[in-house]
């Protein structure tokens, strides 16, 4: 599965999605300003959001890109 990603500077949001959108995906929000997209199906992690990207990072933006990275069946 490839990993996908994409960052919304003015939001400040950091988004990673593996493969295209489902429909039997559902987000969950944690206390710490992360979003998981979980298949319903499966109950795995399909996806994340970071909500709050560049004052959270210890690192100063820009961030270098591309990222190479796969998500991997457990």
């Amino acid at each position: 599965m490839k990993l996908y990603y994409s960052y919304d500077k003015e939001a400040d949001v950091l988004y990673f999605s593996g493969g295209k959108p489902s429909p039997r995906v559902r987000s969950v929000e944690t206390e710490d300003d992360v979003v998981l997209r979980i298949d319903s199906k499966t109950k795995k992690v399909v996806g994340f959001t970071i909500i709050n990207f560049a004052k959270r990072s210890k690192r100063h933006l820009p961030i270098e890109l591309p990222i190479k990275a796969e998500l991997l069946p457990a």
